[in-house]
């Protein structure tokens, strides 16, 4: 019976032993490529976690440095273009063009303007007489206004209406600075009656009352001329002044020299010499006839009655020598 349980006994630890050793060499070589692959991932994950903070570290550094000068010039362009819409600019130009129809681009001009959301201000026609035919011709003078936006746009629509440009110029006046010291007085003024209008509650006496009163008035008087001068400019600013000049073109006048043209022409100058000195005497004789009649004529006869009543009254020189 002992025999059966020691046989027994020993079987079970041959197999266990079996099992152990059958399991282990497996084990180790799984567990051993496990651990590696671990270890390997791990190092490998370090080394990359290293060279990834490396690699940001060194990165990070320029485009910091890259993003704060982006950042600046940001600040400095918009800080720039606010500037630039906030000036008060007043734009004035003045265009002369040759046109071959002046009425028709007149027309167009004034088409022009109200499309880009102006105004004629005025247009003015007349015609040239002259003996000249090359002095004579159409000539028109029209003013626009137009937003100052647009004022770039519409000064080329009209330049290019002409068949060439005769006289052009183009003025700006900067008027910010104006118009910012008008805002900044405008605001002290408007304190200030305030403070009036504060002291005349308190006021007990009507005499009091009516200084405080008429300092008002004087510094609402102030504030209203500001305020137009403010409003003015702003208009100036905002809608830009265009003038323009439309005549025909200049006719080329082509002179032939020639010996029978100068004959000609010296024998026209003559007779209209001539002509003239005629119409001079003729004239000359007119005026002359009035003037011989009620003052020459009566003059001489007035003389001649004088001289005869001189000499009668004087002595005869034979009696008084006797």
């Amino acid at each position: 019976m002992n025999s059966l349980k020691f046989l027994f006994l020993s079987l079970s630890l041959v197999l266990i032993a079996g099992c152990t050793l059958s399991n282990r060499p497996s084990e180790g070589s799984t567990a051993k490529p496990a651990v590696e692959l671990a270890d390997s991932v791990a190092k490998h994950t370090d080394t990359e976690g290293s060279l990834a903070q490396t690699r940001q570290s060194v990165v990070n550094e320029p485009q910091i440095s890259v993003t704060q000068q982006i950042s600046l010039q940001q600040v400095d362009q918009s800080q720039s273009i606010a500037e630039a819409v906030d000036r008060k600019i007043v734009r004035d130009a003045n265009l002369s063009l040759e046109v071959s129809a002046p009425a028709d681009t007149q027309r167009k001009i004034a088409s022009i303007a109200e499309s880009a959301g102006g105004f004629v201000v005025t247009s003015e026609a007349k015609r040239h007489e002259n003996a000249d035919p090359s002095r004579q011709g159409l000539e028109v003078n029209l003013v626009v206004r137009v937003p100052a936006l647009q004022f770039g746009s519409a000064l080329d629509q009209i330049r290019a209406m002409g068949t060439r440009v005769v006289q052009e110029k183009i003025t700006g006046q900067d008027v910010t600075e104006e118009f910012i010291d008008l805002e900044a007085r405008i605001k002290t003024q408007k304190a200030l009656e305030l403070q009036f209008l504060e002291i005349m509650k308190r006021a007990n006496r009507v005499e009091d009352a009516l200084e405080v009163q008429r300092q008002i008035a004087e510094v609402r008087t102030g504030i209203e001329k500001l305020e137009g001068r403010k409003r003015f400019l702003g208009n100036r600013a905002s809608l830009s002044t265009i003038s323009v000049t439309l005549q025909e073109p200049t006719a080329m006048v082509v002179s032939s020299s020639g010996f029978g043209r100068s004959v000609k022409e010296a024998v026209r100058d003559a007779v209209d010499i001539a002509g003239a000195i005629v119409l001079f005497l003729i004239r000359f004789v007119i005026v002359m006839i009035p003037i011989f009649l009620l003052v020459i004529l009566p003059a001489g006869l007035v003389a001649r009655f004088f001289l005869r009543q001189a000499r009668r009254r004087r002595p005869d020189p034979e009696s008084v020598t006797e």
